[in-house]
C-alpha cells in the first residue's frame, strides 16, 4: 500500500542544511493499521507530508498504492492525493459557517460527483461516525470529539484507500480521544489502511504496528513494552 525506501528530505536555508528524513524505509501493507511516535522534531510530521504528497523529497523512492510517485508533477500528485488519501488533522480544520453537511461536501465538490451522489456518501460517513441526525447542526453546536469526527467523516466521504491522522486526539480528552480512537479501529477493520502520527503512547499500543522514528529514521517496535523503553528513551 505504501512503501518507502531511502526516503531523503532536507530543509535548506542559506546557512543551514536540516536533514529532516535520512534513509526513510518503511512499508505499510493494505488494511493495516500503523501508529508512529517519535520526539518532537524527529521527523514524524515530515513523514506524514511526503506520503500525503503534500511535500516532495530529495532522494530514494516512493510507492503509494503500488505507483511510484517520486517524479508526478503537482497536478498528478494533487489528483493521486484527491483520489487515494483522506487527512485527519488534530485541529479539526472545520468551516465554522457551514453546517456538518456541507463541512463533508466541500472536498467532494472538487472531485465532480453528482450532487445525488455526494448526498448519499456524506449521509452514509455522518451515519458511521454516529452523527447523521446533527449534519445541519454548525461545529460549534458540538463538542470537540464530535467535531473530531465530523473531520473523519469529511475523510471517508471521498472513500480513500489510505488515511493518514496527524494527532487525531492531541485536543481531546482522555474519554473522546478514546472514542476516537475506536472509531478509527473499526474503521480499519472495514477495509480501510491507517498512519497515524500520536504522541500518545497508550493509544499507539493500541494500533497494529508501532513505528518509532527518531532523527528522521525508522525503527519498528514489536512490543509495549518496546514502546515504553522508546518513550523514555
Amino acid at each position: 500500500m505504501l512503501k518507502m525506501m531511502d526516503v531523503k528530505k532536507v530543509f535548506r536555508t542559506d546557512t543551514v542544511e536540516t536533514h529532516a528524513l535520512r534513509d526513510f524505509n518503511l512499508t505499510v501493507d493494505e488494511g493495516d493499521f500503523v501508529a508512529v511516535t517519535g520526539p518532537s522534531g524527529s521527523g514524524k510530521t515530515t513523514f506524514l507530508n511526503i506520503a500525503g504528497l503534500l511535500e516532495t523529497f530529495d532522494g530514494g523512492q516512493y510507492q503509494l498504492d503500488g505507483m511510484d510517485v517520486s517524479h508526478l508533477n503537482d497536478k498528478q500528485r494533487s489528483q493521486l492525493r484527491n483520489e487515494k488519501i483522506g487527512f485527519i488533522f488534530q485541529s479539526f480544520n472545520l468551516i465554522p459557517d457551514l453546517d456538518l453537511f456541507d463541512n463533508v461536501d466541500v472536498p467532494l465538490r472538487y472531485r465532480g460527483f453528482s450532487s445525488a451522489e455526494r448526498r448519499r456518501r456524506i449521509e452514509q460517513s455522518l451515519e458511521l461516525v454516529g452523527l447523521a441526525n446533527r449534519m445541519k447542526h454548525l461545529p460549534a453546536q458540538l463538542s470537540g470529539g464530535q467535531q473530531q469526527r465530523v473531520a473523519i467523516a469529511r475523510a471517508l466521504a471521498g472513500e480513500p484507500r489510505f488515511l493518514l491522522a496527524d494527532e487525531p486526539t492531541g485536543n481531546l480528552d482522555s474519554k473522546m480521544a478514546q472514542s476516537v480512537m475506536e472509531l478509527l479501529q473499526e474503521i480499519n477493520r472495514n477495509g480501510t489502511t491507517i498512519v497515524m502520527v500520536t504522541h500518545d503512547s497508550e493509544l499507539a499500543q493500541q494500533a497494529k504496528r508501532n513505528i518509532y522514528v527518531r532523527d528522521g529514521k525508522v525503527s519498528e517496535l514489536h512490543s509495549v513494552a518496546d514502546l515504553a523503553a522508546a518513550a523514555s528513551a
